[in-house]
Order: structure tokens, then sequence, then C-alpha cells
């Protein structure tokens, strides 16, 4: 039986994907929830699993195409269909269960009953099936036995799994195979493919984003397109300024080094500056809430917005994505610490969902991870502000008493939409953050 593929809905809001890539081509076979394709929309990129068990039979949409949720994309030929010879005597369908089969409609990411589909972009020639017992046949089987986020964790530590002993059930993989086989040596029978050199333009090599050759031209993805619109929409719509202040956040500092080994061990996350200086923002939003705001063109009109849902912007090699953490003034700052290690370990293995990335009210970007000192980021299209955790220094300051003592110092800029918020706001926001990080720790409770 065939099976028809539809572009899934990824979001409520969401009523159209893009083909990013076919993961799996024309006669490829593939595993119930494996991926076989990423699609990507306005919002997130993400891989999406098949329903089923079988071969890839048409690939309905070029990579590229953008279709709308419910299209069928895609045709896979399930394992253990009937063959025609049951087909023959099985007993005739009545005509009412003809038309229910005839008007059912495709479920966006599912499957549906299939007679015949016709190709509109399938790849010209399908792949020569493998003969029994072939090579080719073997290190598929070999494959079937992982699963997919084990695969994708294999390509990541350039692992090929099928030289790895597995130690799970009936000898399959794990990821903690995967691990420690990334940690042999090159010559190591596990490590099939050594990270690459720097690559040379050829007619073998594609240049992209994340992958950038000297002298060729970078032909953009869809999310590449977005991200760039976003942009130059939010910098002609919002007429940015732009303020910074600079903090002492030793006490700070000291509390999260004392806590962090333990916090790890008991959460398995890594505790970082980053829930601190949440916690602090959405205590100052409450005292400024018009940094919570957004400014309504129709109206014209300043929404104050109820929920403080904090936008925590990830640079990815290929894309720079904004989860939300919903709700954040609710949480502590261990609960905020949960909170954004999920999304940003999520983010990393390109596993946010639609959702994730929607109902953002203000942005916190943490440019200080890659050492910047200062930054003047680009507000998130929808909200009046943007502020930055800069790197952490050791400098030598002069104290309340002129003693001169070594302070851990941090920067902390803010961009803000001029249309909802004057200088005085931004100003008194970056002013009560800023007393609220330096009144932090050393000793308190998460």
């Amino acid at each position: 039986m065939a099976t028809t593929i539809t572009m899934p809905q990824l979001g409520e809001t969401v009523t159209e994907g893009t083909v990013e890539r076919w993961i799996k081509k024309a006669g490829d076979p593939v595993e119930k929830y494996e991926a076989f394709l990423e699609v990507s929309t306005d919002k997130v990129n993400s891989e999406v699993p098949s329903p089923v068990t079988g071969t890839i039979r048409e690939l309905l949409v070029q990579e590229g195409t953008t279709v709308a949720t419910g299209t069928p994309i895609a045709v896979i030929d399930e394992v253990g269909a009937a063959k025609s010879s049951e087909t023959a005597s099985a007993p005739p369908k009545s005509r009412d269960a003809m038309a229910e089969s005839a008007n059912a409609e495709p479920v966006p990411g599912f499957n549906i009953p299939q007679l015949e589909v016709k190709s509109v972009a399938a790849s010209s020639g399908a792949p020569a099936k493998v003969p029994p017992h072939s090579n080719g046949q073997r290190e598929e089987a070999a494959l079937r036995g992982v699963s997919p986020a084990v695969r994708r964790l294999a390509r990541e530590h350039h692992v090929d799994v099928r030289n790895v002993r597995g130690s799970g059930a009936n000898g399959r993989v794990t990821a903690d195979d995967v691990i420690a086989a990334a940690k042999l040596t090159p010559t190591g029978a596990a490590t099939a493919e050594a990270p690459r050199g720097p690559a040379k333009p050829g007619p073998g090599n594609t240049s992209t984003y994340a992958d950038p050759i000297p002298g060729t031209t970078i032909q953009l993805s869809s999310m590449r397109r977005i991200i760039a619109e976003r942009m130059v929409e939010s910098r002609k719509t919002a007429p940015h300024a732009w303020s910074m202040i600079e903090v002492d956040v030793t006490n700070v500092w000291e509390w999260r080094k004392r806590e962090k080994d333990r916090f790890e061990r008991d959460t398995g996350v890594k505790l970082t500056l980053l829930p601190f200086f949440i916690r602090a923002v959405v205590e100052s939003l409450a005292v400024f809430p018009l940094m919570n705001s957004k400014f309504i063109a129709d109206g014209p009109a300043i929404h104050v917005e109820k929920e403080m849902n904090i936008g925590i912007a990830i640079g990815l090699p290929a894309n720079l994505v904004v989860p939300v953490i919903k709700h954040a003034d609710k949480l502590s700052i261990k609960g905020i610490a949960l909170a954004a290690g999920d999304l940003i370990d999520r983010a990393r293995r390109n596993k946010l969902s639609a959702d994730d990335l929607k109902e953002g009210t203000f942005t916190v970007n943490n440019t200080g991870a890659n050492g910047s000192l200062a930054s003047a980021p680009i507000i998130n299209a929808g909200q009046a502000g943007i502020v930055t955790m800069e790197t952490v220094v050791k400098r030598p300051m002069v104290m309340e008493d002129d003693a001169i003592a070594i302070r851990y110092m941090m920067n902390s800029c803010l961009s803000l939409d001029h249309r909802v918020v004057d200088g005085y706001v931004a100003s008194g926001f970056l002013a009560d953050l800023k007393k609220r990080l330096e009144s932090m720790g050393p000793r308190g409770a998460l």
C-alpha cells in the first residue's frame, strides 16, 4: 500500500512550509519515526519523521519549494503491503466504503491510503534495486537498528555507526556508544570520517552559510532569507535607540561559582550567568512595563503585554533562533536555568518546535559568550527592546571607600523602539537592572 505524506503544520499559526532538504531520496528505505525530510517555516527548521516503514517511491516537491500545509509532498510504499494476489482474492469494498476512501482528506504530516499519484517533481531515474545479500543491503540493515537521534549524534561527531559495536539490546548502537567511539583516535575502527580542513572551490563542493568557501556564492536557505527580511523590516519600521551600563557582577559571579558543580550534578544542566540575568530582567520589567510592550501601527497605540515571555537569542552555525521562556516572571533562577538549558539544547539539535519560538515579549542576547564587550542588537520585530549581557572581565575598580579592588565587571546594552520607549524609561530600566544584578548573591536560594 502506498502512503502519501503531506506538508505538516509546524505550529498553530503556520500555514505553509518549505522543503529545505530531502534527507532520503527516491528508492531509499525509511524506518517509521526516522527523519526523511527537513522543512523550514517562517519560525523554525524541523526534521519530519516518517509515519510508516517502507521505501520512498516518489518525491512530489522539489527542494526549495514552498507549499501550503496539507499539500502532498512524498509517497512511501509501506513494508508488508498486501500482495496483488491477496488483493485480488479480497472481498470487494462496498460503494459506501469506496466513496469514504476516495473522499478521505490528507492529514498534514501523516499518511493517507493512495492508489496512484502522479509525480510533479520526482527525481528522474530511480536507483536500481540492490540485489539480495549485497554489501549495500547489509549496510542498510546495520543502520536500521539505530535511532534517528543516534544517527544525528554520529554525524556531528564524524562517527560511522556501521563500524560501532553496540551495547544496547540486540546489539543496538546507543548514544553512549557513539560518544565512546568519538573519543578514539583517528586510527580507531569506529572513526570513518575525520574532521575536514578548509574546503576549496570545486565542482563537488557547495558553499553554505555554515560552511563557507572563499571565492564562492552562498545560496540562501529559506530560513536565512527570512532572517534577512525580518532584520531589514525591524530596522526600517522601529526607530532604534541604544544605551549601555556597566555592572559589577562580582557577587553573583561568586554565587554562581559556588553553586554550579552541585547544580550540574543534581540537574544535568550547566549553571551559567544567563538565568541570574534573566531573573533580574523580569523584575525590572515589572517596574518598567513599557519595556514589555509593543507598538501597534494600525492604532496607532502601545499594547502593554500581560505576560513576560523572554526570548533568548541563540546563534547556530547556519541560523539564528529566538526560543521563548514562557511566563519567566513566575520562575525562580533554578526554573529559568532549566527552561533555558532545555531550549538551548533542543536548538542545537534542531529540535525546536514553532510553538517554542512564538509569543515572546522581550529578548535577552548573551553576546558575551563570544567575548563581545559591547553590541547594538536589532530588536526582535513586535517587541520594544532587546538587552545584552556582554563578556565578564576582571578589572581594578575604585570602591566607595576609595579603595581599589579587583572586580568582575560586565557591560549590558539595550536597543529600544523609540516609538514605545523614551530615553527616560530606558535609562531607568537599565539603572534598575544594574541595581538588581549588583545586589544578587553571593548567598541565596536558587
